[in-house]
């Protein structure tokens, strides 16, 4: 439908988070956290599984203990994403999920203690090809710098992070990814942006503790959106004070509306308005319902009236333009009329017959 963004990707060093490729070429990978209790082996799972339908690339699960360490090894067992490690305070648990298979590390050097646990942790992930996640978060800050800077300015973000990179670096690792997170959009983008020019390996992206559904959403979409259309992100988290599948369907539709990686159906829907000859709210609503489950892409146009529909539909794989009654189009060329009564269910039908018929000739 459209042609290609003119994006030019940062330059970074790829590293692997188990089957996934983050940094370099690789696609922008999408990523949540369960909330569910570690420990609580089946729900974690199932909530795993949740993102994986959803398209997560990866998942991030909180090890407090060493407790939720072993329940982690037993979730690992039973799930093929790959997984990443939250960890804090006790090197320990790092050094126990490494052995238990985990995909990637995300720790905060400065808070492991001395430098001989961080050097274990370093170790231990370079013995079993583990990448670390360094994650910087204005929230956490080191006394001393909360003191110097008197605030969580972008200023105080990098110069955490860089304190950080310098134990990896002393330490010969180079495969590790950073965040560097605040609440507030401008301080986030800001950081980013000057922790960008200063290393080469991939940034995870995210406005950390963002908000609800809705507010978070916006906000997101808007920090992330800025560095992502400057080639600044290689994986990214939106962090959403709601179900953790939210977080993977903005994620991706983040990535769709800057043309950066198309999964799933991208509706181009009118904001309905009393030229609409079906009710275009309420086939959207239901369309995005019933195609939860498809991950390829695929533009879709649902446009209520003839005013924008035909050219709109014209550029879509499938597309309707309300009329009386109305007119599907298929492949950029109208195919045949459709009552309302009968309109999601042909729409879904026809997109599921379009996938159907990539999958024969991909075969």
């Amino acid at each position: 439908m459209h042609t290609e963004n003119s994006i030019q990707r940062r330059v970074s060093r790829q590293i692997s988070v188990g089957s996934v490729k983050v940094g370099g070429d690789a696609p922008i990978s999408v990523q949540s956290m369960t909330n569910t209790e570690t420990c609580d082996v089946d729900a974690t799972v199932g909530q795993v599984e949740a993102l994986d339908r959803a398209g997560a690339d990866m998942a991030r699960i909180s090890i407090p203990s060493m407790e939720a360490a072993e329940a982690f090894g037993e979730i690992r067992k039973r799930i093929e994403l790959p997984l990443i490690a939250d960890i804090h305070f006790d090197h320990k648990i790092a050094l126990r999920v490494a052995e238990l298979g985990v995909d990637c590390l995300r720790i905060n050097p400065g808070n492991i203690g001395k430098e001989d646990r961080v050097r274990a942790v370093v170790d231990s992930a370079r013995d079993h090809n583990i990448p670390i996640r360094i994650g910087v978060n204005a929230g956490s800050l080191e006394k001393d710098i909360q003191k110097k800077y008197g605030e969580p300015t972008p200023a105080a973000l990098v110069e955490s992070a860089m304190r950080h990179i310098d134990y990896l670096n002393r330490f010969d690792f180079p495969d590790f990814k950073v965040s560097i997170k605040a609440s507030d959009v401008f301080t986030t983008v800001t950081a980013y942006r000057e922790l960008a020019s200063q290393i080469e390996q991939p940034l995870h992206l995210g406005i950390t503790e963002a908000g609800g559904l809705r507010a978070g959403s916006v906000k997101s979409a808007i920090g992330l959106g800025m560095l992502l259309s400057e080639g600044i992100g290689d994986t990214l988290r939106v962090s959403l004070a709601a179900d953790p599948v939210e977080e993977i369907k903005v994620g991706f539709d983040i990535l769709k509306s800057l043309r950066i990686r198309n999964k799933g159906i991208n509706l181009i829907a009118c904001p309905s308005c009393s030229r609409q000859e079906f009710d275009v709210i309420s086939t959207v609503n239901e369309l995005e319902s019933r195609l939860e489950d498809v991950l390829e892409p695929m533009d879709v146009a649902v446009i209520g009236c003839v005013v924008n529909g035909p050219g709109e539909a014209r550029e879509a794989q499938i597309g309707v333009t309300g009329g009386e009654p109305n007119l599907l189009y298929i492949g950029g060329k109208p195919d045949h009329k459709v009552g309302n009564e009968q309109l999601v269910d042909e729409l879904e039908q026809s997109i599921r017959d379009e996938i159907a018929r990539r999958n024969a000739e991909t075969e």
